[in-house]
């Protein structure tokens, strides 16, 4: 069978499944569990409406509980055992990740990315967005800008290291540095500490079209009317815009930079493609791929380090959306 028969063959599966769950569930709910006799029809319907909600919820809590619950559970267990998987060492991994200078090296420049990617790509997202809808070709220009969108971090990465290379004919930051004077070429990468503001460079480059695309939204949402009644207080530009346009969606802007957070939480491909995490430009991502291949316990143990610390925000996140929902 070839993969178009299998895609059409698992979407006729999933739909008509769905169909006869909710058909037969019902049947067995109204005319098997609570069926409507006489003495207490009323408080059987009642019943039966009680938990039929339950029955439409049931395959999303199953797909849940197997795809997500089982795996962390599973991964919290895993952690708890050397590399063989036989025996139980408790948080020995966990202790060794605390103890290992790379790890915490790994932690300090994931600290950095949290701190500088959400907050930039947010910053440049709302001004482009400002500045883009006041021209008549800003179409063309959030185009431009969204394109990055399209493009997969392991191709942006690509991008960047001709951008970065250490060749002045080829490298465009090379080819800056010699035109004002400099020595020769460096490789940037290789720059300690500054390298990591390199990679972050790529991953701003990219999400910022993201943001300006949800800022750009709510700026056009914000009355009219509070603009025009600014404008005849004899507010400037720079006033509308900072005390109350970004005012007003702020609680968008607070939602765009969380979810650029939780990217920036999980990014491995940028640091991997780029520099393999050497040159201290190791982050937790890269560093679990690291041990995943020679110490699965250890790379369990971070998985679960950088769930945690994804966790927080991500329920801050989903506040925050429904506060906008509102």
């Amino acid at each position: 069978m070839g993969p178009l028969m299998q895609g059409v063959l698992t979407i006729l599966i999933g739909v008509f499944g769905c169909i006869g769950y909710f058909y037969a569930s019902n049947i067995v709910l109204d005319r098997v569990i609570f069926p409507p006799r006489h003495d207490d029809a009323g408080r059987n319907i009642n019943r039966a409406n009680a938990v039929r909600p339950w029955l439409f919820l049931f395959p999303a809590l199953f797909a849940l509980t197997l795809y997500l619950v089982y795996p962390v559970v599973g991964s919290f267990i895993r952690s708890m055992y050397d590399r063989t998987g036989d025996t139980f060492i408790g948080f020995q991994n966990y202790q060794n990740l605390a103890g290992d200078p790379e790890f915490r090296s790994a932690v300090f420049n994931n600290l950095l990315w949290v701190l500088v990617v959400p907050a930039a790509a947010t910053f440049l997202g709302l001004v482009i967005a400002q500045l883009t809808d006041r021209l008549k070709w800003g179409g063309i220009a959030k185009s431009l800008i969204f394109m990055p969108m399209a493009i997969s971090f392991v191709g942006a990465s690509l991008i960047w290291k001709f951008v970065y290379a250490n060749d002045a004919s080829i490298g465009m930051l090379n080819a800056v540095r010699l035109f004002f004077g400099a020595d020769g070429p460096i490789d940037p990468l290789q720059v300690p500490f500054w390298n990591n503001f390199f990679l972050m460079v790529i991953l701003v480059w990219i999400q910022t079209g993201f943001a300006m695309v949800i800022l750009s939204a709510a700026l056009r949402g914000i009355p009219e009317e509070t603009i025009e009644a600014a404008i005849l207080d004899g507010a400037n530009p720079f006033q509308i815009f900072f005390k109350i346009q970004v005012p007003q969606i702020m609680g968008t802007i607070l939602v765009v930079w969380t979810t650029i957070t939780i990217l920036v939480l999980k990014v491995f491909d940028i640091v991997y493609t780029m520099t393999g995490g050497n040159f201290g430009t190791q982050i937790l991502p890269s560093y679990m791929m690291e041990y995943m291949f020679r110490d699965d316990g250890r790379a369990t143990a971070v998985a679960l380090v950088i769930m945690v610390l994804v966790l927080p925000v991500m329920i801050w996140n989903i506040r925050q959306a429904r506060k906008e929902m509102r």
